[in-house]
C-alpha cells in the first residue's frame, strides 16, 4: 500500500492558499491511485516546540544516559521520523511569510533531522538516510520570488530535503496572489492545471 504523508504549514489552517493547493493535489491522486493511505500533519495547528538548547541535548545524548524529560522529547522525535520514513509520497503546503518559510516548518525540520536517524556523517561528508520518496511542495506567495534571489524558501526545502537523501522533489507555484483578483485566479488557475498533470 501506498502512503501519501500531507504536512500542511498554513496558519490558516485549511483556508490557507498553499493547504487548499496540497488539499487538491491529494484528493486528485487518490482518486488516481486507490488504496493510497493518507496522513495528515498540520504543523500551523499542532505546532513543535522550537529548538531550544534543552531538545537538542535531548538529541545528542546518549540513550541510556537519557532523563525522562529527554526520552520525551526523543518519543515525539522518533515518532515523526517513522511517519516520515514511512510515506512513499510526500505533500507540502508551503506559504512563504516575511521572506522565509513558516517558524512551524522550521521546527518540525529541526525535529526530523538527527544524527542516525535520517542522516549520518561520514568521512566524506553527510550521507542522507531518507531515501526513496517523492515529494511535491504547493508553494504560495503573495508577491512575484520564483527564480530570484529573494526565493529563499525553494533552495532551503531543496538543500534540507537533500540533506536527509530526499532528491526527487517537484514544486508547484502560486504566486502574485495578493497582486489583485485576477492576477490571484490566474495564478491558482495555472496551479490547478499542474496539479491535474501531476497527480494522474
Amino acid at each position: 500500500m501506498t502512503t501519501l504523508l500531507q504536512i500542511n504549514t498554513s496558519l490558516f489552517a485549511a483556508h490557507g492558499q498553499s493547504s487548499q493547493l496540497a488539499d487538491r493535489f491529494v484528493a486528485e491522486y487518490l482518486a488516481a491511485h486507490p488504496g493510497t493511505r493518507r496522513v495528515l500533519r498540520d504543523v500551523a495547528s499542532e505546532p513543535l516546540p522550537h529548538l531550544d538548547g534543552r531538545r537538542f541535548t535531548a538529541f545528542t545524548t546518549p540513550a541510556d544516559s537519557r532523563s525522562d524529560e529527554q526520552r520525551a522529547v526523543i518519543a515525539e522525535s522518533d515518532a515523526l521520523i517513522a511517519e516520515l520514513k514511512a510515506a512513499d509520497v510526500i505533500v507540502l503546503g508551503l506559504p512563504m511569510y516575511n521572506f522565509g518559510v513558516p517558524s512551524q516548518l522550521k521546527s518540525y525540520f529541526d525535529h526530523i533531522a538527527r544524527a542516525g536517524e535520517t542522516f549520518r556523517y561520514t568521512a566524506n561528508g553527510p550521507v542522507g538516510l531518507v531515501t526513496g520518496k517523492k515529494v511535491y511542495v504547493f508553494a504560495t506567495r503573495g508577491g512575484q520570488y520564483a527564480g530570484t534571489a529573494l526565493d529563499t524558501e525553494t533552495k532551503y526545502v531543496r538543500d534540507f530535503l537533500a540533506f536527509i537523501g530526499i532528491t526527487d522533489v517537484e514544486f508547484v507555484y502560486a504566486e502574485g496572489l495578493a497582486y489583485g483578483p485576477e492576477q490571484k485566479d490566474a495564478a491558482v488557475a495555472k496551479a490547478i492545471a499542474t496539479i491535474t498533470q501531476l497527480a494522474a
